[in-house]
């Protein structure tokens, strides 16, 4: 950035965008002063190196903007239903994974059975695989139905 430039010369791009073509360091310099603005080495490894004239704070600032967009983690959102959960309480939790799916976060539907509800693991299938029918077109499955002690799960992630 500005008096850091060492090598001259240098192939300059305008505040516009415009292509000014290879110059000495120093005529640069004075550009980017008379438009009040920095001079910035955008790509220091090509021959000659890149220079732009900008405004170093809001470059800086668009950067750290980028970054934070692409620096988005996925997270793994858990449901849990239970075997005698009712059908308008489904239609909640599918809405509610649609919604986690909308933000591009996994999710993990879980069927948690207690006491006697071992004995009856169908119910908790049916569960699940209404779950999974009424999730199919904003949904993958990347892992199927399992049992895993106590709880049936499986694990979606966004189309």
């Amino acid at each position: 950035m500005n008096d850091q430039i060492r090598i001259s010369p240098i192939r300059l791009i305008g505040a516009e965008g415009e292509q000014l073509g290879v110059v000495p360091t120093l005529q640069a310099m004075e550009m980017a002063r008379e438009a009040g603005l920095d001079l910035v080495e955008v790509a220091p490894n090509e021959r000659p190196p890149v220079c732009k004239i900008l405004d170093y704070g809001k470059f800086r600032y668009q950067q750290s903007r980028k970054e934070k967009v692409k620096a988005y983690q996925q997270k793994l959102k858990e449901v849990r239903v239970r075997p005698k959960t009712g059908d308008h309480d489904i239609e909640t939790k599918v809405n509610q994974v649609k919604r986690f799916l909308d933000d591009k976060d996994k999710v993990l539907l879980s069927v948690q059975f207690r006491g006697r509800e071992m004995q009856h693991l169908e119910e908790g299938k049916r569960v699940l695989d209404l779950m999974l029918e009424k999730l199919v077109d904003v949904a993958k499955i990347e892992k199927a139905a399992t049992m895993e002690g106590k709880r049936m799960t499986a694990m979606l992630a966004p189309k």
